[in-house]
């Protein structure tokens, strides 16, 4: 059986290498984490736009009809689903030859930089980190379309960025769980708010996947955290940052305690009926 596991994992890491460009292929992740490490100032200029365009421009809205932008909307949907498609393609298969082929513990302690850093997957865990910084244009369409802001949209988008920025900078080795999970959720769930806003989503398309996805990933997410403390704390070897890991475990913990509520809330509470409408607020 190991033997069987070892042949089909071999086969999963070539995938990452297809179709792939000379600069994926020789990615080299050593400039990208030096600037990380060197340049949180901006992580942190990026939020404090953020929360000071998001907060004035509520204000500034209040006077203003409230804009459209269902094309540009879809546009922005459209390109977010297919970048998370591809990163979802050079990351899935990688983790999944590693699961076969490794132990849980070998998965999730391994420095990055003598597994999966280099190369289209390293290259693929870099873009979805600073990608993070354009992903926060997904509120400045909901302040300037006039629709709620929910504490978990705003709340997620902080928190994921600093987060994403501090296990880049520090090397976590648990990383390519939680990267190839987020680009697994906003393949299916970019994709559906493309088709919502160009109007073509069909009706019976049951949205409670996405949120049902979303949950899992914040399951495996505080799993996975608590795993990596154990093997640090037990005094094994765990290439992942103490700061890290508090800052993972308070993270997913949370997530997952606001996305069981937001579920509960939409699918059997009062807000069942307005569920569609804030849907579109999560990312």
């Amino acid at each position: 059986m190991a033997e069987i596991n070892n042949q089909i994992a071999e086969i999963l890491f070539q995938i990452p290498h297809l179709l792939n460009t000379p600069w994926e292929k020789n990615f080299d992740p050593t400039a990208s984490i030096k600037f990380a490490n060197d340049n949180w100032s901006v992580c942190l200029g990026f939020l404090a736009a953020y929360l000071i365009v998001i907060t004035a421009g509520k204000y500034v809205m209040d006077k203003y009809k409230a804009f459209d932008l269902r094309l540009p909307l879809a546009a922005w949907n459209a390109f977010l689903c297919t970048f998370s498609f591809i990163g979802m393609m050079r990351t899935v298969p990688y983790l999944m030859g590693m699961i076969l082929s490794r132990s849980f513990e070998d998965t999730i302690s391994p420095s990055p930089l003598g597994t999966w850093g280099y190369g289209p997957t390293g290259c693929w865990v870099m873009l979805f980190i600073y990608s993070k910084i354009p992903e926060l244009l997904d509120t400045v369409f909901i302040v300037l379309r006039k629709k709620p802001l929910i504490f978990l949209h705003w709340y997620h988008h902080v928190t994921v960025l600093l987060y994403c920025w501090s296990a880049y900078s520090t090397i976590a080795g648990s990383g390519l769980y939680f990267v190839a999970m987020n680009f697994t959720v906003h393949a299916l769930m970019y994709g559906y708010y493309c088709l919502q806003a160009l109007g073509v989503c069909p009706k019976s398309f049951p949205v409670i996947l996405i949120t049902m996805a979303q949950i899992a990933q914040m399951f495996i997410g505080t799993g996975i955290c608590i795993s990596a403390w154990w093997f640090k704390f037990s005094g094994r070897e765990c290439h992942n940052e103490v700061s890290n890991l508090i800052g993972g475990g308070l993270m997913y913990g949370s997530y997952l305690y606001l996305f069981v509520e937001f579920a509960v809330k939409r699918y059997m509470g009062k807000g069942k009926s307005k569920g569609v409408q804030l849907a579109k607020k999560l990312e």
